[in-house]
Parts: structure tokens; C-alpha cells; sequence
């Protein structure tokens, strides 16, 4: 097990395979940390599906308005919406979007990310201060590289749950 040492900027990810282990930067992208946080504690990630994931480019997931429907209607809308609070701005630095890097999914808009997310199968530096990186997987990655991959997945994968460490 990866050593936490901030338990309550520490996200557990439950896949299928097994835990994926993400250690939240609040000094860096503190907005995108916190809100992370909430929807976790809110239980609004749970059994949200990876709605695009491109082989050698990132998962994405988060949209909790339509990813957790399981007709392929709604399947369809996974990837349009976000939480009921108001979207972020955006927090771009200097950190680069490294393999399993968590990058704050958007629109055009730089400023309307709000519950989306993606994780880098592999070093994606074009994305670098476009996209809001939050996080980095610390332990699990070989369970983000086994998500089933489309755009969207025929049967997508989904987060079981998704906790902060400090409430687990």
C-alpha cells in the first residue's frame, strides 16, 4: 500500500481490478482539490462510468449528472454535464501533465471545469496549461491502464466508490 501522508487530500478510487490511490494537490489547484472532496464525501462519483478513454492518451470520468445511467441514452449524454455547483476557474501551473496526472476536464471555456476529470495513460505535455492538473495516482495505475476503452466504452468501466482517505 502507498504510504499516505496527507489522509485528507488522499482520494481511494474503487475500480473493478482493484484501488486506485490519488493523492490530491490543494497547494497547487486548491478549488479543484476541495471540490473533489466534496462531491467524494457527497457519494456523487460513486458508479459514475468512464465515459471517453482513448488507448495511450487519458480516462475520463466525473460527470455525475449523467454517468451514473445505466440506458444507453443517458450513456450517450455521459460527458455533458457536472455537479449543481457553479463550474471553477481555472488553476493552471506549472506542473506538467505526467502519467497518471489528474487533469481537470472542460469545455473551451478555461474556467468551466467542475466535476469531470481525466487521468494520463501517458506523458501528455500538449496539454500542459490548458488543463488544471490536481493530482497524481500514487498507487493503482495498473488498474487505470486496464479501464475499457472507447468513446464511449459499449460496457464502461465505473468507479465503484470514490473516498477520502481521512474518512475511510
Amino acid at each position: 500500500m502507498a504510504e499516505i501522508k496527507d489522509p485528507e487530500n488522499t482520494i481511494i478510487v474503487e475500480l473493478k481490478d482493484g484501488n486506485v490511490v490519488i493523492e490530491l494537490l490543494p497547494d497547487v489547484a486548491p478549488k479543484h482539490a476541495e471540490r473533489m472532496k466534496e462531491l467524494a464525501r457527497g457519494g456523487e462519483y460513486d458508479n459514475v462510468c468512464f465515459h471517453r478513454v482513448i488507448d495511450g492518451f487519458m480516462a475520463q470520468t466525473g460527470d455525475v449528472a449523467n454517468g451514473d445511467m445505466e440506458d444507453g441514452f443517458n450513456l450517450r449524454m455521459a460527458g455533458t454535464g457536472g455537479s449543481s455547483m457553479p463550474d471553477l476557474p481555472a488553476e493552471f501551473s506549472k506542473l506538467p501533465h505526467d502519467r497518471g496526472t489528474l487533469g481537470a476536464a472542460r469545455s473551451a471555456n478555461p474556467d468551466s471545469a467542475n466535476s469531470q476529470f481525466f487521468i494520463n495513460f501517458k506523458d501528455n505535455h500538449f496539454l500542459n496549461g490548458q488543463y488544471t492538473v490536481y493530482g497524481r495516482v500514487i498507487e493503482g495505475m495498473e488498474h487505470v491502464d486496464a479501464i475499457t476503452k472507447g468513446e464511449p466504452p459499449a460496457n464502461p468501466d465505473r468507479m465503484i466508490s470514490v473516498k477520502v482517505a481521512a474518512d475511510a
